[in-house]
């Protein structure tokens, strides 16, 4: 990532808390877990000032986002000492809250002078609390992240282009506020040949295995009116999983799927989503905000070739969240050392560094600083999408729910079997199942 303006350190620096972290408890290491990716050695990078400032050597232990829930959630509910802090999944913090994983934090918070209202809102809610909602606090935020798109700025801009597209669709070929005008956009660039080579409208997320399939269908479901329960009876989701308007939501995407991806689109996720977009293959790919920093930097596709957008509009307009909070867990024997790492990342000036190395910071004073949305050229679409962000069931039962909807919705989507109708009607019933064995229904 490129060097953070000059005002943003400014504004950081004007926040610096002790740079000395008196009366730290001491520990020889401390080990992080987190999933194997660009951010991961961004955090990598910034935890040096922590050891320089501590003397507390950090290891990490990184595994790959295909083993990464497999890998600590066994980890977790063995309660294993390998992390002494862990960057755990947003949809994780119900069961680790319940189970008794992580530490819960308000004390440490309340003692430390560290206030939740300090940072993004719905960073808050999706990375730190539980129940959802309540101020019970079992992480600090720390890897915002969000589901928007990229698309070939370059392409868009080809003065043939243009004037083709707007004669056929009556409007400017631009980034795109609402679906109809991505599936415009998806249907004008499908198997068009663009500089000697045949291209496509648009990677989606497909993947059936772990979630991937699920994080690009609720993007869209969100923006149709899908809700995952009605909002005054918990738990009650018939008319609301399944409404007429979710129905239609899970018909476009599949129609998007059918008309506008590359051939062998399947089993997409974030690595091959972004992979379409290097290799020139679509002008339009779907994928989690993270990507944004190494895209741009691509030799082949970034600079003054991509733009960034987020996620359009329709009935309503929400975008799916990712990312993650960091936790202390439970039964590190160097819990106390721990805590004085979720000190210092909480700082100011060490959440600006960790914007300026390629994380994603939560803290409000970092986003909101008046240089932030020029800092780089994705940081907008960042504020935009973040500032419209909804999440999967953060329920201690998630795994289930989710693997019922990666069937459901694959099977629909990809493999083409049935309705979108009755997709969502068995999705319904698969979920009203797994609370019903968790006695809340």
């Amino acid at each position: 990532m490129q060097k953070t303006s000059k005002a943003l350190f400014g504004l950081a620096t004007a926040f610096v808390m002790s740079s000395a972290l008196p009366n730290l408890a001491k520990a020889d290491e401390l080990t992080l877990c987190w999933a194997a990716w660009d951010p991961a050695n961004a955090l990598v990078e910034l935890s040096k000032d922590f050891t320089a400032k501590t003397g507390t050597q950090m290891k990490f232990e990184f595994v790959p986002w295909t083993s990464y829930a497999d890998r600590f959630l066994n980890e977790l509910n063995s309660h294993g000492k390998l992390c002494d802090l862990i960057i755990g999944d947003s949809q994780w913090i119900g069961g680790s809250a319940e189970n008794g994983h992580y530490v819960k934090l308000n004390d440490f918070f309340d003692k430390e002078g560290i206030k939740m209202d300090d940072f993004v809102p719905a960073t808050v809610v999706g990375y730190s609390e539980w129940p959802k909602n309540t101020p019970n606090y079992w992480a600090l935020p720390a890897m915002g992240d969000v589901v928007g798109w990229t698309y070939r700025k370059d392409w868009f801009e080809k003065p043939e282009l243009q004037k083709e597209f707007k004669e056929k669709y009556g409007h400017d070929l631009a980034a795109p506020k609402t679906y109809d005008e991505l599936k415009q956009i998806a249907e004008f660039f499908q198997k068009r040949e663009i500089d000697g080579k045949t291209v496509y409208g648009a990677s989606i997320y497909t993947e059936r295995g772990s979630e991937g399939i699920t994080m690009g269908v609720t993007n869209v479901l969100y923006d149709w009116g899908f809700q995952y329960e009605n909002p005054k009876k918990p738990y009650d989701m018939e008319g609301f999983v399944n409404s007429d308007d979710a129905v239609k939501g899970l018909e476009f995407y599949k129609s998007l799927y059918d008309c506008c991806t590359p051939p062998g689109s399947s089993n997409v996720y974030m690595v091959e989503s972004a992979d379409a977009f290097k290799s020139g293959q679509v002008a339009m790919q779907m994928n989690f905000a993270f990507t944004w920093p190494g895209l741009y930097k691509d030799e082949k596709v970034g600079g003054d070739r991509i733009g960034f957008f987020p996620n359009p509009a329709e009935k309503v307009h929400f975008a799916q969240l990712g990312g993650q909070g960091i936790s202390v867990v439970s039964y590190s024997d160097k819990r106390d050392a721990a805590l004085q790492y979720i000190k210092w990342f909480a700082q100011p000036d060490v959440q600006a560094k960790w914007w300026e190395l390629g994380g994603f910071s939560c803290l409000n004073s970092v986003v909101n600083a008046p240089s932030f949305a020029k800092s780089q050229p994705y940081a907008q679409a960042f504020l935009d999408s973040m500032a419209i962000v909804k999440d999967f069931w953060a329920d201690p039962s998630y795994a289930s729910l989710l693997q019922a909807m990666q069937k459901r919705v694959h099977n629909y989507v990809v493999a083409g079997n049935g309705t979108s109708k009755e997709a969502l009607d068995g999705l319904v019933k698969d979920w009203s199942d797994v609370f019903k064995d968790d006695g809340k229904i």
